[in-house]
């Protein structure tokens, strides 16, 4: 890439967003201020970091939009320290080449663009893979995010999307955006603190910041600032205990799942129809989408269908959308494989108390890896966290923390099974179904008795 093109790019002045985490958010490149500009990253203000988390911490309204912005300013600081401390001097010095910068920023910049509505849920239930939808926007002619990176080069935008997909040949920037420690892990632990109200994913991001090292290979960091790295991992592991495994969230989340299956089902019989049509939802529900389709679908979108079909005829999608517009959360019980049977005895229950338990009931699996080494032969090897010692030496993290090390490979697994929450509220349980009193009594206490073998 040439630097004097590069240099052009650079505004005159330089312009800032005000951001609650990291203060001011900096943009000296007109291409990133272009990027920003798009209809396809504004499109990213209406969806949710966190989905359904919000019914559950009510402060987590923030967006993807914010999110990729932090990811961005994270990504240049790193840049930034690494041209004022460790910048490239010969070709195979294994140091930072600043005419990479572009590349890192604009990859930062653009690593969230392909989330669908609500962030993961859409992803879970219309089989979508949102790291190759960013993909084919950053690639697509169609789109404006890829002829505004042709402004740059014609194979800009191919460059840039081989960070996202880990093979850009540079290992320094994609580690940059995507690692077991990285800009964009940085900024959403961070952000997601501040918005939840909650303390756990606070860490010390300027120390990191500064301790990180470029190597041949990627990134490493110095010996003295690992107690920072460990408390980075700490924290983590502690968010997704205590925010984003939350039974809660979760259970909002399985509801609107449950709903975007009744109405797939209702519009494959011919039952979504008149004031009750998803006309953006069509070439989901047929399995035959493009990538404009994709970008017409965002949380608004979504939550007026909600509205809409607050009042559908069919009673089961009705009860459904008014839980969740109502906020009246599944309730779910842990379990594991050993404990199938007893999942099938609910299910029974559920069935004999009049409710379909396709559209009331799910079985949820979420589970974290707090961090692990490096395995070649794995599915999908992580890019283990390198500790540089004073001598040049780099030991993999949990050779040289214990606390690390009691994390390492240990997946934290949280394996719900999800249920209308009347079933452990009698009252509401009787008035909702149509049993006998006597009979609903014997179905909830039956109930009951069950859960507690769990």
């Amino acid at each position: 890439m040439n630097p004097k093109k590069i240099k052009k790019l650079n505004l005159k002045r330089e312009k800032v967003i005000r951001d609650p985490v990291h203060n001011y958010i900096h943009i000296h490149q007109s291409i990133i201020k272009d990027l920003i500009d798009t209809p396809e990253f504004q499109r990213l203000r209406r969806i949710k970091q966190l989905g359904t988390t919000a019914f559950t911490f009510p402060g987590a309204e923030h967006s993807r939009f914010t999110h990729c912005t932090g990811v961005f300013e994270i990504t240049q600081t790193i840049c930034n320290n690494f041209v004022q401390n460790y910048q490239s001097s010969s070709p195979n010095d294994g140091l930072w080449n600043d005419e990479n910068r572009l590349t890192a920023l604009c990859a930062a910049l653009l690593h969230d663009i392909g989330h669908g509505a609500f962030s993961h849920v859409f992803e879970d239930i219309f089989d979508t893979d949102h790291e190759q939808v960013t993909r084919n926007i950053i690639t697509s002619d169609s789109t404006k995010i890829n002829q505004i990176l042709k402004q740059v080069d014609s194979k800009f935008p191919e460059e840039v999307a081989s960070v996202i997909a880990h093979t850009h040949h540079n290992q320094q920037i994609v580690q940059m955006i995507s690692s077991q420690i990285d800009a964009d892990r940085m900024d959403y632990l961070l952000r997601d603190a501040y918005f939840t109200g909650t303390n756990y994913g606070l860490f010390d991001l300027t120390r990191i910041l500064r301790v990180m090292i470029p190597y041949e290979k990627g990134i490493a960091f110095l010996a003295d600032g690992m107690h920072a790295v460990e408390d980075y991992i700490v924290s983590r592991f502690q968010m997704y205990q205590q925010v984003y495994f939350h039974p809660a969230s979760r259970g909002m989340e399985a509801i609107l799942i449950l709903i975007l299956r009744r109405s797939k089902y209702l519009y494959e019989n011919d039952q979504l129809k008149g004031d009750y049509k998803a006309p953006n939802l069509v070439p989901f529900f047929e399995k035959n989408y493009t990538l404009s389709d994709y970008l017409n679908v965002d949380d608004c979108v979504i939550s007026t269908y909600l509205l809409n079909w607050r009042n559908h005829p069919d009673p089961i999608l009705r009860d459904l959308v008014n839980r969740f517009l109502d906020r009246s959360p599944l309730k779910s019980v842990q379990y594991h494989h050993g404990q199938n049977y007893l999942i099938n005895k609910l299910i029974e229950l559920i069935e004999e108390a009049g409710y379909k338990h396709k559209y009331f009931t799910l079985k949820n699996f979420s589970k974290d890896l707090p961090y692990d080494a490096y395995h070649p032969n794995a599915k999908k090897p992580q890019t283990q966290i390198e500790i540089m010692t004073t001598n040049g030496e780099l030991h993999e993290l949990s050779e040289e923390s214990s606390i690390v090390k009691a994390l390492t490979g240990k997946f934290q697994i949280d394996q719900r099974f999800f249920f209308p929450r009347e079933f452990v509220r009698r009252e509401e349980f009787i008035t909702k179904n149509k049993l006998s009193r006597n009979k609903s009594n014997a179905i909830f206490d039956e109930f009951q008795k069950t859960l507690k073998l769990f």
